[in-house]
């Protein structure tokens, strides 16, 4: 029986790939992170969203991230940038995020006798966040199963999609809707369109345009 374990934030990216294992695996189940994040809404919404899809949901607490990496994200008085300069990383980069989400999944995962990891991550729509590209995912593969001597894999089904095509993706797995309507994407805590001027509402709002423009 194939088993797999969804790092889900409540976000686009995470939700669709959460309907994704679920069409993919056998036996599904999610985690998410609770890192001080200024919008807990997120995992309302994560946790919404699993319990749709008829999947278990565990939440647990990555605090130190408030007190080493001032950001946008998890601080209430750092504002978000509206405009990155190109080759620069966001104020909204978590420096080292994912590095520490899948060491902490991994060990639930080994414990949970699931060796699949499925995250959002993908590169094509970069936005500077290095721990987003392929490169890292591959080497985490190995220094995770490395270190747990447990072999883990890591899927990343969005890795080489656009948003275009993440938000077909989505229709094709029937949850367009749920994406449209019940995640939250936005650096500012708007749920679905969000604020419309932070770089991710931009980045979703573009895609689902052309997205629909595609369709004719």
């Amino acid at each position: 029986m194939k088993k797999a374990l969804v790092l889900l934030s409540g976000g686009q990216d995470s939700t669709t790939c959460l309907f994704w294992a679920k069409a993919n695996f056998d036996t599904i189940e999610a985690i998410g992170f609770d890192y001080g994040q200024r919008h807990k809404l997120e995992l309302e919404l994560a946790a919404q969203n699993a319990k749709e899809a008829g999947i278990p949901f565990y939440v647990t607490k990555v605090s130190m991230l408030t007190d080493i990496v001032p950001n946008a994200l998890t601080s209430q008085t750092i504002d978000v940038e509206e405009v990155v300069g190109e080759g620069s990383a966001p104020n909204t980069l978590v420096e080292g995020r994912n590095m520490i989400f899948i060491t902490y999944a991994g060990v639930y995962a080994k414990s949970k006798g699931i060796n699949n990891l499925v995250m959002g991550v993908g590169q094509t729509d970069y936005s500077n966040y290095p721990d987003c590209r392929d490169e890292f995912i591959q080497s985490a593969k190995q220094t995770l199963s490395l270190a747990l001597d447990y072999q883990m894999e890591i899927y990343t089904p969005l890795m080489w999609k656009s948003k275009a095509e993440t938000w077909q993706l989505a229709d094709e797995l029937g949850v367009v809707d749920i994406i449209k309507n019940k995640t939250l994407t936005c650096y500012n805590g708007v749920i679905a369109d969000g604020c419309g001027n932070c770089p991710a509402c931009k980045l979703r709002n573009k895609g689902w345009q052309e997205y629909v423009n595609s369709k004719g």
